[in-house]
């Protein structure tokens, strides 16, 4: 199993998190700022099992703001999990 972290820009969380859930992923939206887009964005934490990662990872792609200039559309961090439980 791993844990996706996607750091997206305000704009797109609506477009992303609508296609995720609709392919059966979970996800969990938290507020945060600064950092890597300097302003107002949101964290996304999705937990996937190993053999969804890219289909999540594309998913992401095909959902965000093409991106103007050097500005990027995400930031992503594919962790691995060693433990996951249910309490």
């Amino acid at each position: 199993m791993k844990l996706i972290i996607a750091i997206l820009k305000d704009d797109d969380i609506d477009n992303v998190v609508q296609p995720l859930m609709a392919a059966n992923f979970r996800v969990t939206r938290v507020a945060s700022t600064g950092g890597f887009f300097r302003k107002g964005s949101t964290t996304l934490l999705i937990g996937v099992d190993d053999d969804r990662v890219e289909d999540a990872i594309q998913l992401l792609r095909d959902s965000t703001t093409a991106p103007s200039g050097d500005e990027k559309r995400a930031i992503v961090f594919v962790v691995p999990v060693n433990r996951f439980e249910h309490i």
